[in-house]
């Protein structure tokens, strides 16, 4: 399968698995990642999700342009926004989500790791937004999310020339949180899941939903969900086994309900 999705322990991995023509996407590839993500989004055992590339050359470079060149989809998919939705596109998935980053990350490769929530790079990585230079615009979410992400001048720098950045410059950017030697990218990614993965699994959604929605929310508002969201916890499950376990000094069990 060109998109492969597996399940173990509560976390999802994904991986885009075209590693000849550098992880990029058609059609298919598009739609089978969608269904990826909506299998994320709604199966209760899935607690967190880590995406990557396969091989060592590319997380993705986005859309294969040779694909979609001269053969653009019919215009009444235009007025259906919702058609294989996308996590970068605007698909809601309040679990966590962490990108391991394995070469280029160019293009839809780049916004997709913008919708990202923790990102974990090779030493070897390089990120940048192409699409100008191939007279496109870094759709997606590129040109929504880069600024919200990067220091101004840096997200337009990259907007506008196109030119690419190294892994050490996303980290120093605070695009990404942490750079690996190749070999423990993997092996980091998977560490930090599980950290995520032991948490109480409602409290983690609540957390994302308000996090991302503070961006366009005011801050009465968003202070007024915040109590909301904890009266709501409070009827939980995982509320009463986590103070339990803290007060039987043991890792609490937590279910998600």
């Amino acid at each position: 399968m060109p998109v492969n999705l597996t399940i173990d322990e509560g976390i999802a991995t994904i991986v885009l698995d075209r590693p000849e023509r550098l992880n990029a996407m058609d059609q298919e590839h598009y739609r089978l990642l969608s269904e990826a993500w909506i299998e994320v989004r709604d199966n209760p055992a899935i607690r967190v999700a880590i995406i990557t590339g396969a091989g060592e050359r590319a997380f993705s470079v986005g859309a294969d342009l040779k694909s979609f060149a001269g053969s653009p989809a019919p215009l009444d998919q235009v007025w259906q926004p919702q058609k294989d939705m996308l996590l970068n596109r605007g698909l809601e998935i309040f679990k966590p989500i962490i990108a391991a980053v394995n070469g280029y990350c160019l293009g839809g490769g780049m916004t997709l790791l913008l919708a990202t929530d923790i990102r974990i790079a090779s030493s070897s990585a390089v990120f940048g937004l192409s699409e100008v230079k191939r007279g496109l615009i870094a759709a997606n979410g590129g040109t929504q999310r880069i600024l919200r992400q990067l220091p101004h001048a840096i997200g337009m720098e990259m907007l506008l020339t196109g030119d690419n950045i190294s892994a050490e410059d996303a980290a120093r950017w605070g695009l990404v949180n942490r750079v690996t030697e190749p070999d423990q990218l993997m092996q980091t990614a998977q560490d930090m899941a599980r950290r995520i993965a032991i948490n109480a699994p409602l409290a983690l959604q609540a957390s994302k939903e308000l996090a991302l929605r503070s961006y366009d929310t005011d801050l009465a508002s968003g202070l007024r969900s915040e109590q909301v969201a904890n009266r709501l916890l409070q009827t939980s499950q995982d509320l009463a086994e986590g103070t339990k376990a803290f007060s039987e000094k043991r890792p609490p069990n937590f279910q998600g309900h």
